[in-house]
């Protein structure tokens, strides 16, 4: 019962930053985690993005419809297969994520030690 209400804890935490961070930012952590993936791969499809930030291809349509829509990223097709889509990051894209520093949104004190601990 212990471990399920500290995970309960984390959940809350992970939760409270979530809000923070797009308070600051005005995207989610979900949006945020697929900009970040696209500045470590160029182009990526949308099963490659849901691979990388771990979400059912349902909710990462939804992720990258609301990144398209805010215009931060944008798709083409595919090359090699002229049935998939590959999404790369705009110009829009690119500065904001550069522009996110998480140090400076409020990180619940339950998740920096978790962080410290881990070396992230």
């Amino acid at each position: 019962m212990e471990r399920l209400c500290k995970i309960r804890d984390i959940q809350r935490s992970v939760i409270a930053f979530e809000q923070q961070f797009e308070k600051q930012y005005g995207i989610s952590l979900n949006e945020g985690m697929l900009l970040c993936s696209l500045t470590k791969h160029e182009q990526l499809t949308s099963g490659e993005l849901g691979e990388l930030l771990g979400l059912t291809a349902s909710n990462m349509s939804k992720v990258i419809a609301s990144v398209e829509k805010k215009e931060l990223i944008e798709r083409f097709i595919c090359k090699e297969d002229k049935r998939q889509m590959r999404f790369s990051l705009t110009d829009a894209g690119r500065k904001l994520i550069e522009s996110i520093h998480c140090g400076e949104v409020d990180t619940p004190a339950l998740l920096e030690s978790i962080i410290s601990n881990h070396n992230f």
